[in-house]
């Protein structure tokens, strides 16, 4: 009897399991793509404020581009958005993009 009673248990302790999983799931992918949806809008609004001449925006902006970070890797937005941020006046926007041309590569 005890053993019937031990097997009904485990067999229940897998669902609740196998639920606690799904419901785990469902709310990574749920926050992972509110993450995305969140950085697209960061860069939406650094490429806003970098237009407008925003230093720190053109700088963050070129970073971004330089590494890869929520957009397409491209070292040539990176040292346009460089050459922007020096011609403002920022000076680590300069020794960078100084990096970018003797190095020919981010």
């Amino acid at each position: 009897m005890l053993s019937v009673e031990y097997l009904s248990d485990l067999q229940n302790i897998e669902l609740y399991l196998i639920m606690g999983l799904c419901i785990f799931t469902i709310w990574f992918i749920l926050n992972t793509v509110k993450y995305y949806k969140g950085e697209k809008r960061k860069v939406k609004q650094l490429h806003r404020f970098a237009k407008e001449g925003e230093v720190e925006a053109q700088h963050s902006l070129a970073h971004r581009y330089r590494k890869g970070h929520a957009v397409k890797k491209s070292c040539k937005k990176a040292a346009f958005w460089y050459q922007k941020a020096a011609f403002s006046g920022d000076d680590d926007a300069r020794t960078l993009l100084d990096k970018i041309r003797k190095k020919k590569r981010c």
